[in-house]
C-alpha cells in the first residue's frame, strides 16, 4: 500500500488490546509512539470499546507498561455511551445498568441517576459485567418490555483470555434481546457514533484523522464507515490478507507501530522540508 499522504494526519484514534499492548504487556513501538504524539503535539485518543475500567484505571495500567498515556487520553465505549445520551436526555435521567465499574461511573459522572429497580428506570444500559446475576437481567428485560429505551456500549460478543474465549458484553445482549423482541441501539466500534464522539472530543476534522487498529470487524469497518482513513497494524487479530481482501481495506497497513512511527514521521518530515 501506498504511504503517501500521511503528512495530512494530525490525529490519531487508537485502539487499546492488540495495539498498544497484549495483555500485560506493551507492544512494539507503543511507548515511543505516544511520546512522539506528546512531543509533537500531535492529538490523540486511545479508544476502546472496552467499558468495564475506568480511564484513570486503563492510564495506570499503560502507565506500568511505559506507555505514557493521562486518563483524558482515554475514551472508552461507557463514556462515549454516557456522550450520546447526554444529547437525548436531561440531567438526573434514571439508568438501569448491567455493567462494571468503567460504565458505572461514567454514568454517575455524566449526571445520570442510577436505579436497580425497573419501575424507576427512563432508560437500559448494558455492557459487558462478569458478576452479572439472573435477577439483575429481569429487571434489564421487565424495563426494555415496559417501554424503555436499551443501549449497549459495544457489540463484542466473546472476549479473549488467558483460559480461552469467554462471553462478552454482545452475548448479554443477545440474551435480553431474546428475553424482548428489542434490539440495542449501540454505541461502540464498529459503530459511527462512538468515532463521531471521539473525533468531536479530539476537536479535529475527519479529513485529518486516523483510526489505528488491529481488528477488521471493529477499527477498520468502523473507522471506514465514519469516513476517516485508517491504519492496520498486523499485531492484534486480524491477518494482512484479511485486511487486504476485505470490502473496506486500510489505507495503510503496517507490521507494528514501530513501522507505523517511522513511516509517519517520514513523510512528515519530507513534506515540512519541501515546503
Amino acid at each position: 500500500m501506498s504511504r503517501s499522504g500521511m503528512d495530512t494526519v494530525n490525529a490519531f484514534l487508537l485502539d487499546l488490546d492488540g495495539v498498544l499492548l497484549r495483555g500485560m504487556e506493551p507492544l512494539p513501538g507503543a511507548a515511543e509512539f505516544i511520546d512522539t504524539l506528546h512531543a509533537t503535539g500531535t492529538p490523540f485518543l486511545v479508544m476502546t470499546n472496552n467499558a468495564t475500567s475506568t480511564p484513570d484505571q486503563v492510564a495506570g495500567r499503560l502507565n506500568k507498561m511505559g506507555v505514557a498515556v493521562t486518563p483524558d487520553d482515554v475514551y472508552s465505549s461507557a463514556l462515549a455511551t454516557v456522550g450520546w445520551l447526554q444529547h437525548r436526555y436531561p440531567a438526573g435521567s434514571r439508568v438501569l445498568y448491567v455493567g462494571e465499574t468503567g460504565l458505572r461511573v461514567a454514568l454517575a459522572g455524566g449526571g445520570f441517576e442510577l436505579v436497580d429497580s425497573h419501575r424507576d428506570a427512563d432508560v437500559v444500559v448494558t455492557a459487558l459485567d462478569r458478576t452479572i446475576t439472573y435477577a439483575r437481567l429481569a429487571e434489564a428485560a421487565l424495563a426494555i418490555n415496559a417501554g424503555c429505551r436499551f443501549v449497549a456500549t459495544n457489540p463484542d460478543r466473546s472476549i479473549p483470555t488467558e483460559r480461552g474465549i469467554e462471553p462478552g458484553a454482545g452475548a448479554i445482549q443477545a440474551f435480553l434481546q431474546a428475553t424482548t423482541g428489542v434490539a440495542p441501539t449501540v454505541i461502540g466500534k464498529p459503530e459511527t457514533a462512538f468515532f463521531t464522539l471521539a473525533i468531536e472530543r479530539l476537536g479535529c476534522s475527519a479529513d485529518e484523522t486516523v483510526m489505528v487498529g488491529d481488528r477488521y470487524d471493529t477499527d477498520i469497518l468502523g473507522g471506514a464507515r465514519a469516513g476517516v482513513r485508517t491504519m492496520a497494524v498486523l499485531t492484534g487479530i486480524s491477518t494482512a490478507e484479511e485486511l487486504t481482501t476485505a470490502e473496506f481495506p486500510p489505507t495503510w497497513l503496517f507490521a507494528d507501530l514501530v513501522e507505523l512511527l517511522a513511516a509517519w514521521s517520514g513523510e512528515r518530515s519530507s513534506f515540512l522540508v519541501q515546503r
